[in-house]
């Protein structure tokens, strides 16, 4: 990691060193064992930073947890249902916007929650992430009434809503998807958004976890290697605290 980044991050954590920052780990698209998925296992558990998979459901199985048995620092959180498109060309990636009746769309992501908790057991926290991050507005009052605790979306552009339950968002994707396949952001695009999020919890003495967001199919070499130096890097300072989706959405409701 650049120095000078790494002392802007080392520079933010210390002016809030007696509150302290919680820190976590969210990877999307998850679905079976693979290469990949291995070395995520690998980097989280070697340095016992805790990650939250977001599981598509209608893509998994029990091969998946038979694969994360004896990895205790990973969580499953649901990832839509299918990661199908239902938009028309031109309007975006949805899965959860209106070009369905409402009551369907619930219906699948009902289902997909049953089948996490069958297939993950106690593993399971039930906190929905959408898929591009993109959820209709009107489908948010449906979400407790369907099981849901929590929502994780884009710190960027998180979903309108005042629902009584916790919404904890990624702030920096750690992958560039514009003008050709996934790759690296590069350094200083995965530093500054963690950075800004410091910068306005140190001015507003407001703590929240930050989220850290992988892809583990899409990642490069580049971005891998930034992984480990980040986690590194919040590993070693005493005011980072990683923390799990069970720490975020179970223990503190």
């Amino acid at each position: 990691m650049e120095q000078g980044l790494k002392d802007s991050l080392t520079s933010m954590l210390d002016k809030l060193f007696a509150q302290g920052v919680e820190f976590w780990w969210r990877d999307d698209d998850a679905a079976e064992a693979s290469p990949a998925l291995d070395r995520l296992l690998e980097i989280s558990g070697s340095r016992s930073f805790p990650c939250a998979l977001s599981v598509i459901p209608a893509a998994t199985g029990p091969a998946l947890a038979k694969r994360l048995e004896g990895h205790p620092q990973i969580t499953i959180i649901q990832h839509g249902y299918a990661h199908t498109d239902h938009a028309p060309k031109g309007a975006g990636s949805w899965e959860l916007g209106l070009h369905r009746p409402a009551e369907g769309v619930v219906s699948e992501l009902v289902r997909g929650r049953r089948l996490l908790g069958e297939i993950f057991g106690s593993r399971f926290v039930p906190v929905l992430v959408p898929p591009w991050n993109n959820i209709a507005p009107e489908l948010l009052p449906m979400l407790p009434e369907a099981g849901f605790i929590g929502l994780s979306a884009d710190a960027d552009n998180p979903p309108p809503t005042t629902l009584d339950f916790i919404q904890v968002h990624a702030h920096s994707d750690l992958l560039r998807w514009k003008k050709g396949p996934a790759r690296f952001a590069g350094e200083r695009k995965a530093i500054n958004p963690l950075v800004e999020e410091l910068q306005r919890q140190a001015a507003s003495a407001q703590p929240r976890p930050v989220g850290i967001l992988t892809h583990h199919l899409e990642m490069d070499e580049a971005a891998w290697s930034f992984l480990e130096s980040l986690l590194d890097v919040l590993n070693s300072h005493p005011a980072a605290r990683p923390v799990s989706a069970a720490h975020i959405w179970q223990e503190k409701r």
